[in-house]
């Protein structure tokens, strides 16, 4: 069984394929950029034409959140263009699909934690697009998951876990937002998730909140990495007008995760748990 994993060399591709290496029954086919240009419908299709995958993971993605404003219609091409053009390859060939999506699709402005119903209201070109993508899904493959998850980090890539242990190793202290709350998730547990919809051949298809469980700041996440990591930096609170960004984001964009849990039966690891284990991968 042939599953392709687009953005195959980003974070979380990397641990589906740490997560998925003793599977020896199925076929995870890895694409990036070089192989696939995921923004050309012409490519997707022969691409699909090539390899006939049962599954298609979407983890291709514009993920520079500021730089996004100055390059709207490069963070479409992907995130939208992108998204529209695999689900329409998935459909064709009868593929399922499964998009992963962002807590940026809110404004924070509920003030309690938000669940897949409620009303998105994205604040920055990341998630207007990522919105956008999570659309063009539910339009063109019935057969689909979306996951909306949220601060992914992990041991590869680039990521705030790791220019957090790299600025601590050079730099007394550090100021860090502390009024955006939300919730870290270490990209080995959503990759855990996706493999298990996989291998029940899940048909609960819809939209789904995956992140790891409990509320945190940047500021206590940022803490957080200096004490797991031992590192002497000190780490103070700031406003999120300390630190100005182009891009706005949410105050508050804690997700609910009772329907992935209800449904693919799991039980979701406190994020500071899933932290201690990631450090020892990094350092």
């Amino acid at each position: 069984m042939n599953i392709l994993v687009t953005g195959g060399n980003g974070q979380l591709a990397s641990c589906i394929r740490k997560a998925s290496s003793s599977l020896e029954e199925y076929n995870f086919i890895y694409v990036d950029l070089e192989d696939l240009d995921i923004t050309y419908s012409s490519a997707v299709d022969n691409y699909f034409e090539k390899t006939d995958p049962k599954w298609c993971i979407n983890c291709a993605a514009y993920t520079a959140v500021d730089k996004a404003e100055s390059e709207p219609e490069s963070a479409k091409k992907v995130n939208v263009d992108g998204a529209k053009y695999l689900a329409k390859a998935s459909k064709r060939h009868g593929s399922k699909f499964i998009q992963i999506s962002t807590d940026f699709v809110f404004d924070g402005a509920k003030g309690s934690i938000y669940n897949e119903t409620d009303d998105t209201n994205p604040l920055s070109v990341y998630g207007e697009t990522k919105l956008e993508g999570e659309k063009v899904t539910a339009v063109e493959v019935g057969e689909n998951f979306i996951i909306r998850t949220s601060w992914l980090y992990s041991e590869y890539g680039n990521n705030f876990l790791k220019t957090m242990l790299r600025l601590g190793s050079e730099r007394d202290e550090l100021n860090v937002v502390a009024d955006q709350i939300g919730t870290p998730t270490y990209a080995g547990d959503l990759a855990e998730l996706i493999i298990k919809i996989i291998r029940r051949d899940s048909k609960a298809y819809g939209m789904y909140h995956y992140s790891n469980e409990g509320v945190a700041s940047w500021y206590d996440f940022a803490k957080a990495i200096m004490d797991e990591g031992k590192t002497a930096c000190k780490i103070f609170p700031i406003k999120t007008e300390g630190y100005p960004t182009p891009a706005k984001r949410p105050a508050f964009s804690v997700m609910d995760k009772s329907k992935i849990k209800t449904e693919f039966e799991i039980d979701i690891p406190y994020w500071r748990d899933s932290l201690k284990k990631a450090i020892q991968l990094v350092i």
